[in-house]
């Protein structure tokens, strides 16, 4: 079983970031993880008002170790290792909520967005299940430490692996990959196993987008296009197919590997990390010469 919480001494925290890199780059193909980190700091868990699983609602669990075959085949994989209840790096640097907060804000952050009213900025409000995360409001200065400790290091890395990529190849494309919760209202064999989100066709190439569905659908899964989750951040932010840059946001259903009440791996995880493995292969081995602008 797995443990509900990482327990780490302090002389042992991770990096915010960890980037499992190729032997050699063999393809413009960049795998990405926000929202697998699973080290919550003692700090942030004195803050908190969860259990130790509570907590844990937002997580994509186990997500980096289902695309952990990419450095094999030729591609870096970039995880977070900061859970995304604590920094989200799929948001803006600075989409905070000043009802979360024990003082005014500086004018310049982001508080209207949407994201923010759905209690789920850069430092979110509610988990998942839409429990409240803190006992208190927060100084400015605990968003101000997570930011520039999670949020700025994940993106200094990212845009880093995004630029090395584009030297090399003339061009990238970041799988940014993320897991979905079960809709309760999708009945049994019909929700999505996989949504795919290019930002309704600006992020991303359209030919990308069909190789990744194509590869999905042959394995036998159902797919979906930007509905639901047509794209974070991340997306949108790095998705630039004029400067030769593409994201493609990939969500796993997480009923497919993982038991969603106690966050526990499932036997059939085994047949997915193969099969996604497979998608891995195909990509790394396509011709992506068309993503140059």
């Amino acid at each position: 079983m797995d443990l509900p919480l990482q327990v780490i001494a302090e002389e042992e925290r991770p990096g915010p970031v960890r980037i499992a890199r190729p032997a050699r780059q063999l393809a413009p193909l960049v795998f990405a993880s926000p929202h697998s980190g699973s080290y919550y700091p003692p700090e942030f868990l004195a803050e908190s008002r969860l259990d130790a699983l509570s907590v844990r609602r937002s997580e994509d669990s186990f997500v980096d170790e289902l695309f952990a075959a990419a450095p094999e085949h030729g591609a870096p994989l970039l995880a977070a290792t900061f859970p995304r209840v604590y920094c989200d790096a799929n948001r803006e640097a600075w989409e905070l909520d000043p009802g979360m907060f024990d003082g005014p804000l500086p004018p310049w952050v982001n508080s209207a967005s949407p994201r923010v009213g759905a209690g789920l900025g850069t430092i979110a409000r509610i988990v998942a299940s839409g429990e409240p995360v803190y006992r208190n409001r927060l100084s400015f200065q605990v968003a101000e430490t997570r930011i520039q400790r999670c949020w700025h290091p994940y993106h200094a890395a990212l845009a880093a692996l995004i630029a090395e990529t584009k030297a090399r190849f003339g061009s990238c494309l970041v799988i940014d990959c993320h897991s979905m919760p079960t809709h309760p209202l999708h009945s049994p064999g019909t929700a999505p196993d996989f949504v795919l989100g290019d930002a309704h066709g600006t992020a991303c190439a359209p030919r990308a987008v069909r190789l990744v569905e194509e590869v999905l659908l042959n394995l036998g899964y159902r797919v979906r296009r930007n509905d639901p989750y047509a794209g974070g951040y991340v997306t949108r932010h790095y998705g630039r197919p004029r400067d030769s840059v593409h994201v493609l946001q990939l969500e796993v259903a997480r009923a497919l590997y993982m038991n969603e009440g106690t966050i526990e791996r499932l036997p059939q995880m085994r047949r997915l990390q193969a099969d996604l493995t497979t998608l891995i292969d195909r990509l790394a081995g396509a011709d992506w010469s068309f993503l140059r602008g």
